[in-house]
């Protein structure tokens, strides 16, 4: 079919005209690698945003004039998600498409690349991990697809650069390609009510926001339209995919025993051992006490306070800029000396992980587990990066499908995980127990409220929790050039995104020292820690402290003389008490003031209920 025998002109020529003040817009299915084509285009100077109404990020550039854009990692253009409905949003806007599909998934990323076609996109196709598909027996008659198609296609191994010269030159003519038959005359019509043929497309495919946005009333033919599509797909694949006689090679075996029960299981509580090892102890221990001992507190500190009060006579000024919460002093020796290196090791551990394809593995081995929780497996990631850092975590629940796993997934985060910094003080003392049974205690209470906060939230949320559906690339090897990327940029934007919230929370703390409420507050605490919790006077101060930042809470009881039952008492409030104050402000952000309080407040009646309890039955 010609392109242009239906009335429609090519637009190659009026692109190559606007493109400096066009947008280029990349889509693909998930894990296909559209970041290593995204920072091809853009560098590394790029803006990650939450896109309006939601919290998905979006990443934008430049290149060559030309506004950039990444979307989420897709199935397909519609509004059955929240990835599905910025995709959509953004893909409406495009001037130009870079599709990404995978070589060895064909069959599953030409849906969406066909759905793009049928929307009139001008587009050039990237057949990336063509070197993965060949070792899984697959070949792809290139240049018979484009033919098909109707647009560019370049096979590329995007990791190692190949192709990405042929596809940046091809991005400045790319083609409409061909649309299926059966919709020309019925896009036509629906063109002919303002729509543009785009939208014509996702409203005879039944989409409820455009539906409505347009005021469109005709009768859906997304049915007909997915498995016209679908059988298209289909004979486009078997036309142009030859198999190899290949052996299964050994990453296919591997890849199968890690979703074994017994197998997958062991090889992930390796790989957690290996990441408290070098995070946990490494990081958190070894390197944070260099940095921010020993290099801020010992060298930055001393200097900014020099300066600050050599040149400001306001002792009030001082107090909030160089006092014991400063933000020159607290809050920069905070970013810098502790979660910078924990940011960096933690991302860096999961882009590694992200590279070699086992965190969508691990993500299926818990997803059973987690869904009696409400969850499902994709919450893996932020409970284990909550081990790092509780805020970070919290800004990574994004990530879930639903609003009431993001709720769920928060509580957990904030009442019953312990961050790296509180982590190792939390060791220590149970260390100084002598005993197994504070171990165990401690474990086991900690266990039972996660279970239970997961249970009663799941089943006092209204609404369900979304399935598990998740693309399982092959085991290959991490790219250090894409780890280094994907550390770079997602500890960068981190830190961009947290650092105003750590200022806030220090200058919150500051003016409660100057307003005399702080001394309030551990004085009002203190009968409650002796009489509910039958813990030492002196544990109120900790626990405050505690609300600024968790280690300094942990920290402040290594001074106390507490029996074993104490410090098991003490720990296992300080863990379910009120989180840093960091956090806090992050909560308030991402979940809304409603529902942050409730957590907020929340923290503190199970915290001093449990510990309650617990002092009943351990202290005589």
């Amino acid at each position: 079919m010609n392109v242009v025998e239906h009335g429609f002109e090519p637009p190659t020529a009026r692109l190559a005209e606007d493109t400096p003040r066009g947008r280029l817009v990349l889509a693909g299915n998930p894990n296909v690698g559209k970041s290593v084509f995204f920072h091809a285009l853009t560098g590394m100077y790029v803006d990650v945003s939450n896109y309006p109404g939601t919290t998905v990020d979006v990443s934008t550039g430049q290149h060559d004039g030309m506004l950039v854009s990444d979307t989420p990692g897709v199935y397909g253009v519609g509004s059955y998600n929240d990835e599905e409905t910025v995709a959509r949003d953004i893909i409406l806007t495009a001037d130009v498409i870079l599709n990404v599909v995978s070589a060895s998934t064909l069959e599953r990323d030409l849906f969406l690349t066909q759905q793009l076609l049928d929307m009139r996109k001008p587009m050039v196709v990237a057949l990336n991990q063509c070197d993965e598909a060949r070792t899984q027996g697959i070949a792809i008659d290139h240049q018979l697809l484009s033919g098909r198609l109707g647009v560019p296609v370049i096979p590329c191994v995007a990791t190692a650069g190949i192709g990405i010269p042929e596809v940046l030159a091809a991005l400045k003519q790319p083609h409409p390609g061909h649309r299926m038959p059966m919709l020309l005359d019925r896009l036509s019509e629906l063109g002919k009510t303002g729509a543009s043929e785009a939208e014509a497309l996702l409203l005879l495919e039944d989409d409820p926001v455009l539906k409505a946005r347009l005021g469109y009333r005709g009768v859906s033919e997304r049915e007909a339209i997915y498995a016209q599509r679908r059988a298209f797909v289909d004979e486009l694949v078997q036309a142009t995919v030859q198999g190899l006689d290949t052996p299964p090679r050994l990453s296919l075996k591997l890849g199968a025993a890690l979703l074994n029960p017994w197998w997958g299981t062991l090889v992930a509580f390796a790989i957690l051992a290996l990441m408290y090892a070098v995070i946990g102890d490494g990081v958190a221990q070894r390197l944070v006490e260099l940095t921010e001992e020993r290099l801020m507190q010992a060298y930055y500190e001393p200097f900014v306070r020099r300066v600050v009060e050599g040149w400001v006579p306001s002792a009030t000024l001082q107090l909030v800029l160089v006092g014991e919460f400063g933000l020159l002093t607290m809050t920069v020796t905070y970013i810098l000396g502790l979660m910078l290196p924990l940011v960096v090791a933690f991302y860096a551990f999961m882009a590694m992980l992200e590279d070699t394809g086992y965190l969508p593995r691990l993500a299926v081995l818990v997803d059973r587990g987690l869904s009696r929780l409400g969850l499902n497996g994709r919450a893996v990631i932020p409970l284990i990066l909550g081990f790092g850092c509780v805020t970070m975590a919290t800004i990574t629940t994004r990530l879930l499908g639903t609003q009431r796993e993001k709720t769920i997934a928060t509580a957990i985060l904030g009442l019953t995980v312990p961050c790296s910094a509180q982590l190792g003080v939390i060791l220590g003392l149970l260390g100084r127990t002598g005993n197994w049974q504070s171990w165990a205690i401690y474990i086991g209470t900690m266990g039972a409220v996660l279970v239970l906060i997961g249970t009663v939230l799941n089943r006092l949320l209204p609404g369900q929790s979304s399935a598990l559906l998740i693309d399982l690339p092959p085991l290959r090897l991490p790219q250090w050039r894409n780890v280094v990327r994907k550390t770079w940029n997602k500890s960068v934007g981190f830190l961009a995104e947290a650092t105003p919230l750590f200022m806030i929370a220090s200058l919150l703390v500051s003016l409660l020292q100057l307003s005399g409420w702080l001394n309030v507050l551990m004085k009002g605490l203190a009968p409650l820690v002796v009489g509910v919790l039958h813990l030492p006077e002196a544990a109120a101060t900790a626990f405050l402290m505690g609300m600024i930042r968790r280690d300094f809470g942990a920290a402040g009881m290594t001074d106390l003389a507490m029996t074993p039952a104490q410090v098991v008492i003490s720990l296992v409030v300080i863990t379910l008490f009120v989180p840093c104050i960091a956090t806090v402000v992050v909560l308030y952000k991402e979940r809304g003031v409603k529902e942050a309080s409730t957590l907020w407040l929340g923290s503190w009646v199970l915290a001093f209920s449990i510990g309650g309890l617990l002092a009943a039955l351990m202290v005589p």
